[in-house]
C-alpha cells in the first residue's frame, strides 16, 4: 500500500556538482539494474504461474507446497525493485497493482469468524467474491459469475475507492496459497489446506472451482503487470527514457527512491509501525510469514542502486558506473561512510532474517514485551534511519535541488499513530 505521508526530509541546494564520472552512465547502470530486476521478477512470476497451474490441475500437499515455494522465490527479485519507487512516477503509479497491502482478505474468500464482517471503513470487507457469483459494490450489482483478470482489475481491486480492497498482486495470491495466519504473535503461518482446491465432495472451504479460477486469474494478472514494467525499463521504454532525460534530475530520482524507501516506507511504515502496534497484521508478507525476507531484500535493493550492481537470479551480475563512484569523486570519506552504513543495515536486516529462519518468526518479534524481538527490529530501523542521514549528506555534497523523502508518523509523529 502507498503511504502518502508528509516528508520531514526536504532539501533544496543550488547547482550540480562537477565530477569526472559521467552521470548519464550512472543513470544507464541504474536503468539496467531496474530492467534486470523486473525481468527477474517476471521470470519468477511465470514459474509461479506454472506452479499454480499444476496445483489447480492436481491439488495435493506437494503441488500446494511447490506453489508456495514458487511464490516465495518470486518475492526476492521483486523486493529489490522497490527502490525504483518514489523517485519514478511511472513505477509509483503502477506499484499498487502488484504489491498493495495490507488487504481486507474477506473481500476475496472465506475468513475466520473472528475476522468480523463489513465495517464503516469498508462495507465490502467480507464480500467473499469466491462464494458469490453476484455482488453489490458501490450501489451497483456486479456479475461475478466468471472470475477473470478483468473482473479483478477493473471491478474488485480498490472497490469503491477503498485502498484495503486489494484484489490483485502478490498479497492476494499469497492469501490464496496460505490463507489467514491465525497464530497472532505466536509462531506459524497460514495453513490453508490443499483440499481448498479439490473439486467435488472433498472440497473444503466451498467453491473450490471458483477459488482455483481466482488464483489462476490473479497470477495471470501479476504476470501481465510485470511484463508492462519490464518493458518500461527496456531500451526505449517510458521509465528508462524518463530517468535519462536530464542527468541531474535522474540522480535526484535515484536518491529519492533510496531515501524514501529507507526512511518512511521501510523503517517507518513496514517496521516501526508494526512494532509500535505489536500487530502481526502490519507484517508485509503476513500470510506466509515471509516478512523477514521482504525487509532484507528491500534493503538489498537500496544497496544495489548505490553500488551500481545487481546479482540476477541466474547468478550473473549487472554492474557499471555508480552513485558510489560519483560520490567518491566529491568526497571519498562520504562514500566510505555510505558503504559502511549500507553494510551495517544489511547486517541488521540479516540478523532478523537469520533469527526468523531459525524459528523465531517475525510475528513473535512483534509481541509486546518481547525484548529480543524489539531489539532485532529496531536494529534494522535504526540502520535504515542512519543510512538515510548519510543519503541527505550526499544530496548536499552533490549540490542537488528540490528533493523530498517519504516520511512516516511512526517516526515523525508517534502520538498520531494511536489517535
Amino acid at each position: 500500500m502507498k503511504f502518502l505521508t508528509t516528508s520531514v526530509l526536504a532539501l533544496t541546494i543550488a547547482a550540480p556538482a562537477l565530477a569526472a564520472t559521467d552521470k548519464a552512465e550512472v543513470i544507464d547502470t541504474y536503468a539496467d539494474i531496474a530492467q534486470a530486476g523486473y525481468e527477474d521478477s517476471l521470470t519468477t512470476a511465470k514459474a509461479l504461474q506454472e506452479a499454480v497451474a499444476a496445483l489447480v490441475a492436481e491439488p495435493s500437499e506437494e503441488t500446494l507446497a511447490a506453489a508456495r515455494e514458487a511464490w516465495l522465490a518470486s518475492r526476492n527479485p521483486y523486493q529489490q525493485t522497490e527502490v525504483f519507487r518514489f523517485g519514478n512516477p511511472i513505477v509509483d503509479d503502477w506499484e499498487g497493482k502488484v504489491n498493495a497491502w495490507p488487504l481486507d482478505e474477506g473481500l476475496i474468500d472465506y475468513v475466520d469468524e473472528t475476522y468480523g464482517g463489513a465495517t464503516d471503513e469498508n462495507p465490502f470487507a467480507a464480500s467473499n467474491v469466491i462464494a458469490n457469483s453476484t455482488l453489490e459494490l458501490a450501489g451497483a450489482e456486479v456479475d461475478a459469475s466468471e472470475i477473470t483478470p478483468e473482473l479483478i482489475a477493473d471491478t474488485l481491486n480498490e472497490a469503491d475507492g477503498i485502498e484495503t480492497n486489494v484484489a490483485r498482486g502478490y498479497h492476494a495470491i499469497e492469501f490464496l496459497l496460505w490463507g489467514q495466519d491465525l497464530n497472532g504473535t505466536e509462531h506459524g503461518a497460514g495453513e490453508r489446506p490443499y483440499t481448498d482446491y479439490v473439486t467435488g465432495d472433498a472440497c473444503t472451504g466451498g467453491n473450490c472451482d471458483r477459488r482455483a479460477d481466482y488464483l489462476t486469474a490473479a497470477t495471470d494478472l501479476l504476470v501481465s503487470d510485470l511484463e508492462e514494467m519490464a518493458a518500461n525499463w527496456a531500451e526505449g521504454g517510458a521509465a528508462r527514457e524518463a530517468v535519462s532525460e536530464n542527468a541531474d534530475q535522474g540522480i535526484v530520482m535515484m536518491l529519492t527512491g533510496m531515501g524514501s524507501l529507507s526512511y518512511g516506507e521501510q523503517a517507518g511504515e513496514r517496521m516501526r509501525l508494526g512494532l509500535m502496534l505489536n500487530d502481526p497484521e502490519e507484517e508485509h508478507d503476513c500470510f506466509s510469514d515471509n516478512t523477514h525476507n521482504s525487509h532484507f531484500y528491500d534493503g538489498k535493493g537500496i544497496q544495489n542502486v548505490y553500488l551500481g550492481q545487481y546479482e540476477r537470479v541466474d547468478g550473473s551480475v549487472v554492474s557499471g558506473p555508480s552513485l558510489s563512484d560519483l560520490v567518491a569523486e566529491t568526497s571519498g570519506d562520504l562514500d566510505t561512510e555510505m558503504k559502511a552504513k549500507l553494510d551495517a543495515t544489511m547486517v541488521a536486516l540479516g540478523e532478523i532474517k537469520t533469527a526468523a529462519e531459525g524459528g523465531f518468526s517475525y510475528d513473535q518479534m512483534l509481541e509486546a514485551g518481547n525484548e529480543k524481538g524489539e531489539a532485532l527490529i529496531m536494529g534494522g530501523v535504526d540502520g535504515l534511519i542512519d543510512q538515510t542521514r548519510t543519503i541527505e549528506r550526499i544530496v548536499t555534497a552533490l549540490e542537488l535541488e528540490d528533493m523530498e523523502f517519504e516520511g512516516s508518523d511512526s517516526l515523525d509523529n508517534p502520538n498520531a499513530v494511536f489517535q
